[in-house]
């Protein structure tokens, strides 16, 4: 089971990388639950979503602790850090994150979201570049049956681009362990 929460600021796509994870994952047989948090704005209030991803039933959409944590910004990671477990993840978008010393008990990895995609021209990518980082670091599914699926997710919500999938891809490959 992975306890797992994307944290941000609205309009960066922190619901939608839960919806995917979540639609991606049962479409690979494993149970899950999504719960969310925003504030009243529209764009640029706090946006989270709790996701839990699990072979076996889901007792509680609301852990304790977290075993990963996908921080879009900075804020995030410096409110959602404490509730980390002993061993977690945690993904930060290094694009907008200054000097940090990171907690021993958790392994970091970040990866240059918005650089990445707006190298690809697809601004609204940053959500899926993070959750290509999130892939690579946790390993809790394959990055070619995820990257299959969040093609055909886009294609059955009539959004069809290359550059959805090439924004996941590009977070794969180039997030990197910091710690």
């Amino acid at each position: 089971m992975a306890d797992i929460m994307f944290a941000g600021i609205g309009g960066q796509g922190v619901l939608t990388a839960g919806k995917i994870l979540i639609e991606i994952a049962a479409e690979n047989g494993k149970n899950v639950s999504w719960t969310s948090e925003y504030s009243a704005e529209m764009r640029g209030g706090i946006a989270l979503c709790r996701v839990v991803v699990s072979d076996e039933e889901i007792g509680s959409p609301y852990p304790d602790y977290l075993d990963v944590l996908c921080c879009m910004n900075e804020d995030a990671y410096d409110k959602y850090v404490s509730d980390m477990r002993e061993g977690g993840c945690v993904i930060i978008n290094r694009s907008v994150f200054g000097e940090k010393q990171f907690p021993k008990n958790v392994k970091v990895y970040g990866v240059d979201a918005m650089e990445i995609a707006s190298e690809l021209e697809n601004q609204r990518g940053l959500n899926l570049v993070v959750l290509g980082a999130m892939i690579r670091a946790t390993g809790m599914m394959d990055v070619n049956e995820f990257a299959d699926t969040l093609e055909a997710y886009f294609n059955k919500k009539g959004k069809a681009s290359d550059k959805n999938v090439q924004c996941f891809m590009m977070g794969y490959e180039k997030a990197e362990k910091m710690q």
